[in-house]
């Protein structure tokens, strides 16, 4: 199916403190023909009612906001709308902030120096349920995790191998290519070591991997 037939569109809310970045923003996403930029504010208060009276599909906001909590606005954003795709777009490269965020249930977590393409590939990817995470940051995560924690044994060593390549920031069709597999037998083994880590996405899974389970690299 087309990506640029309406039924496609993904409605976008942005929450930013800088007017000059949202309408920027909003005129790269705007042009890329699957995207709908339905409003954008700095206010989240204002934002909550704009998500009520616009029902985007996808908020993208910064995790940083002057005179607000971004992880309370993050909750607060799926209190009322669950179903709702939050990307994380910021200059905080902070793994604390990154973990804590796609533990609340973000969909992406992307810094700002991040390329036009790559922000657009991982919106197109969304209603796969694709979860996302800066691959700069995830290293530093996997290099953190690198020998402190030991090996468990419930995992296989392919599940192990796909959780590493998952945290560099792959797809399931890159991941297939780079261990020479389908990409059904990449997607089997996510959903197993989600089902065995009791998590619901495969970002949830690799971060679950790096803080429990890393022997090596």
């Amino acid at each position: 199916m087309d990506i640029n037939t309406q039924q496609n569109v993904l409605k976008i809310l942005i929450i930013d403190d800088s007017p000059l970045f949202r309408e920027g923003l909003g005129k790269l996403l705007n042009a890329a023909h699957f995207c709908k930029v339905v409003d954008h504010t700095a206010n989240v208060d204002d934002a909550i009612i704009k998500i009520q009276k616009t029902d985007p599909e996808v908020v993208i906001m910064d995790i940083i906001l002057s005179q607000y909590d971004g992880f309370t606005t993050i909750q607060t954003i799926l209190d009322i709308k669950p179903d709702i795709k939050l990307i994380i777009l910021t200059n905080s490269e902070s793994e604390e902030n990154m973990l804590r965020a796609i533990k609340l249930g973000v969909h992406g977590y992307l810094l700002k120096s991040v390329e036009a393409n790559e922000l657009l590939n991982v919106l197109k990817r969304l209603p796969q349920g694709d979860t996302y995470v800066a691959p700069g940051i995830a290293a530093k995560i996997l290099k953190s995790y690198t020998g402190e924690h030991q090996n468990k044994d419930y995992l296989s060593p392919r599940e192990k191998d796909v959780l590493k390549l998952v945290v560099k920031g792959l797809t399931n069709k890159e991941i297939a290519r780079s261990l020479n597999i389908s990409e059904s037998t990449v997607k089997n083994h996510l959903t197993s070591t989600m089902e065995k880590f009791h998590v619901s996405n495969r970002v949830e899974a690799a971060i679950h991997f790096l803080e429990n389970d890393v022997s090596s690299v």
